[in-house]
């Protein structure tokens, strides 16, 4: 794919999952890639593994040191770092702040480092992973949610700003994906997202067939864009829905509880920053 041959690319979030998945994928068509995750172990691990370049450390302060160990400079930079902690307003302050640092401000913080020198040389590629719950919602975990939704809404004002100058954005929104992340979802995860799971390396080719037909949005679960339709025509109809669903994950959570389970809210844990 010329696209991605021989370009400069970062993942962030690559020490499993969905980014060591981006990761191989990069590497398979000819780009040269730096894998960061802020579990060193893991990002060194992939990298050796992929024949790429570990550069481990927090996503939203990586682009300095990536731009150095690939050469001075960088072409496509994949936001795939995330966190998913449960809870609604209740949960901790810090909760929330970390959510959004991981979430949003990694983006905003890469996109600062990078868009200057990508309108200078009229070029760039900025991959946000977003996930479904940016379009729609996640029952169970208000900080995902909202933190998603800025996330997207973020990779879509990139996307109408600097298009014309020769920038592409993609969004990347999965439904279930077979990752850590799902594994600590509990409850929810269980109910809402493991039906449909897909590997990491479905999102990946998602993402490639979106590149090669410069496509914002990414939707490895073809099914959410009639979900997305539906939110948008149908608010009061979708909310319905959706609260049917939150009503099912309580009748879960205590039917967990009665049998002797752990009884937790089944809502989502805190991953790492793994996509």
């Amino acid at each position: 794919m010329e696209a991605v041959r021989d370009k400069a690319v970062v993942v962030t979030g690559a020490g499993g999952g969905i980014g060591a998945a981006l990761a191989r994928g990069f590497v398979e068509r000819g780009a040269r890639v730096v894998v960061n995750d802020l579990d060193e172990v893991k990002a060194r691990r992939t990298a050796q593994a992929l024949g790429a370049i570990a550069v481990p450390g927090d996503a939203s302060s990586v682009v300095p040191a990536a731009r150095d160990a690939l050469g001075g400079a960088i072409d496509v930079f994949c936001a795939n770092a995330g966190i998913a902690p449960g809870g609604g307003p209740e949960a901790a302050e810090e909760v929330w702040q970390r959510t959004w640092d991981v979430n949003v401000m990694a983006h905003i913080r890469a996109a600062r480092e990078l868009v200057p020198e990508w309108l200078e040389r009229g070029s760039g590629r900025f991959v946000a992973t977003v996930s479904a719950a940016g379009l729609l919602t996640m029952v169970g975990s208000a900080p995902y949610s909202v933190t998603k939704h800025a996330a997207y809404a973020f990779a879509e004002w990139l996307s109408t700003t600097y298009r014309h100058r020769g920038i592409d954005v993609h969004a990347i929104c999965p439904q279930g994906v077979r990752t850590d992340m799902l594994a600590g979802a509990g409850v929810a995860g269980d109910l809402f997202l493991a039906p449909g799971v897909i590997e990491p390396e479905a999102v990946a080719d998602a993402l490639f067939d979106a590149v090669a037909e410069r496509r914002f949005l990414v939707l490895p679960h073809p099914e959410v864009a009639e979900y997305y339709a539906v939110r948008a025509t149908d608010p009061d109809g979708w909310l319905a829905g959706m609260n049917h669903l939150q009503q099912k994950l309580e009748r879960a959570v205590g039917r967990s509880a009665g049998a002797g389970g752990s009884g937790g809210s089944g809502q989502a844990g805190e991953a790492g920053e793994v996509g």
